[in-house]
């Protein structure tokens, strides 16, 4: 089972100890913003690179085709 954007954010939040008013503050958006996107895991590519960013965290976005290219 693969884990939604959301889950994955709250993982390396929790293991940070990172509350959502100090992500929501360090990637530049307002705390209910935040808690809206992540109630309904709705991320824009920006979106996760500014909480990764504020994180400390790198992100790699890959499509793979059918045939295994990945891209």
């Amino acid at each position: 089972m693969e884990l939604s954007v959301a889950e994955k954010i709250r993982l390396i939040m929790k293991r940070l100890g990172f509350t959502m008013g100090f992500l929501a503050e360090t990637s530049g958006q307002t705390r209910q913003n935040l808690s809206n996107k992540m109630s309904r895991d709705n991320f824009t590519e920006k979106d996760v690179r500014a909480l990764a960013n504020a994180m400390g965290c790198s992100v790699r976005i890959i499509f793979t085709l059918p045939d295994g290219t990945e891209i």
